[in-house]
């Protein structure tokens, strides 16, 4: 199975057998993986009931619910990891799910698309529109995407609230890139963080 690149990057960087939540984990893509490889005990909140009925169908331990209000169900460092790929711009709270990821695991992967990159900055100058992208690819109007973040703007965010950066990958389609004006260049970022 190959997964979407940032997953594969999260994949390849967790510690195997460890305990990990997969927050907004789709249909166990990733968890699937973590589980047949790395003997991870590989858990998953899920808001979208239909991709919960087919991580189950996979032998997955997923509940739906909602990372904006269910996590504080989950008690303190619960997980080695937490993980939240591709959903921090469509949370409501994007601040307290992040702390709350950090409550419940010892470290936590985010990744997230970039809307600094320079296609899409380059998309609004010239065509005075939101843009549909590859990594972006559907209209402002059916977007789940609610808080556009670059680059920038998270590593001022975790800056700001002392959280510490481990490591962070940049990426432009399935191309790993260097960090170098990674805020112009990057469609996607992963960084790995802990208190």
């Amino acid at each position: 199975m190959s997964l979407r690149p940032d997953l594969a990057i999260i994949a390849n960087h967790v510690t195997a057998g460890a305990r990990v939540l997969d927050i907004g984990c789709g249909d166990g893509e990733l968890m699937a993986v973590l589980r047949d490889q790395r003997q991870v005990d590989a858990r998953g909140l899920e808001l979208d009931p239909a991709n919960v009925s087919r991580a189950v169908g996979k032998g997955l331990s997923v509940i739906q619910g909602d990372a904006d209000t269910d996590l504080a169900y989950y008690p303190d460092t619960a997980f080695d990891y937490a993980i939240l790929s591709q959903t921090l711009q469509t949370a409501r709270a994007p601040d307290a799910v992040l702390s709350e990821l950090l409550r419940i695991g010892g470290r936590a992967f985010v990744s997230f698309p970039n809307f600094a990159y320079w296609r899409v900055r380059w998309r609004l100058l010239w065509g005075g529109r939101m843009p549909v992208t590859k990594a972006l690819p559907v209209s402002w109007y059916a977007t789940q995407d609610i808080h556009h973040l670059t680059i920038d703007d998270f590593r001022a965010f975790v800056a700001e609230r002392g959280i510490i950066v481990e490591r962070a990958w940049f990426l432009t389609g399935q191309r790993r890139i260097s960090s170098a004006a990674a805020n112009l260049r990057a469609e996607h970022a992963v960084f790995l963080l802990r208190r």
